[in-house]
């Protein structure tokens, strides 16, 4: 999705205010922005791991095709999730953006990468590799539940999630 195809956060939540559904979501202030891209926006792919990025490395190694990794990390601030490899295969390989609930490591890396990236904080610390973890799952992110093919929009304002294109 170009910037100029992009609607800003805050113009779906005016447009969605009312929806008491739960078809519209909006996830809490607590990431931080660390891709090239402040703006990115597509179809939701969900993993669910803790302390483990196998998962994460297999998705971002993968195709994208301008869909968005959200990673269902246990909100864990003890290891970090993606690093500066993964974020430039992320880019490399069409991904538009990763939402981690969890941290990253190499922030200069990943500012250099052509992919929005969103986690809650920085830790050098790397995870261990146990291939532990679930992806196509329903995942809680800070108590907001995202399915996979769940749209998500992020831009300078917040992240919100919806149950379809908007």
């Amino acid at each position: 999705m170009s910037a100029a195809e992009f609607t800003p956060t805050c113009d779906l939540c005016d447009a969605h205010k009312t929806d008491s559904s739960g078809a519209f979501r909006v996830l809490p202030p607590v990431f931080r922005d660390y891709g090239a891209l402040r703006r990115f926006a597509g179809p939701v792919v969900t993993v669910k791991c803790f302390e483990d990025n196998t998962l994460v490395k297999a998705a971002v190694d993968s195709p994208g095709e301008g869909r968005v990794l959200v990673v269902d990390g246990g909100a864990s601030l003890r290891r970090a999730l993606l690093g500066g490899n993964l974020g430039a295969a992320a880019a490399r390989n069409g991904w538009a953006g990763v939402v981690i609930d969890g941290c990253v490591r190499d922030v200069g890396e990943l500012a250099a990468c052509q992919v929005g990236i969103r986690a809650l904080a920085s830790m050098p610390m790397p995870t261990e590799k146990r291939q532990e973890g679930q992806r196509d799952v329903p995942v809680q992110v800070q108590g907001v539940w995202v399915r996979p093919g769940d749209w998500l929009y992020a831009d300078e304002d917040g992240i919100v999630v919806a149950d379809r294109a908007l």
